[in-house]
């Protein structure tokens, strides 16, 4: 069995990105409505990196976990903080 690390430049990525189309275009990706995610999800994510950081925020918004969100983008702003590490 492959032994998966989770990648945290997957939630810096998540944290500054913007949507590039739809209803939320210009909205930084941790900053989509659950409502949205949930729409999307029916629908199906695209294949692609877009698609991934979508599913990642749904995944973590629907399981209760949207403080991690704000745990890294506070670590971002504020540079003498915490910082997630980064390979």
């Amino acid at each position: 069995m492959e032994n998966l690390q989770p990648d945290p430049k997957v939630l810096v990525d998540i944290v500054q990105t913007r949507m590039p189309y739809g209803k939320y275009k210009g909205t930084i990706i941790a900053d989509i409505p659950i409502s949205y995610l949930e729409w999307m999800s029916g629908k199906g994510f695209t294949k692609d990196k877009l698609g991934m950081m979508l599913s990642t925020v749904f995944e973590i918004k629907t399981n209760g976990l949207g403080d991690i969100l704000y745990m890294v983008k506070k670590s971002l702003n504020n540079p003498n903080g915490f910082s997630p590490r980064l390979k």
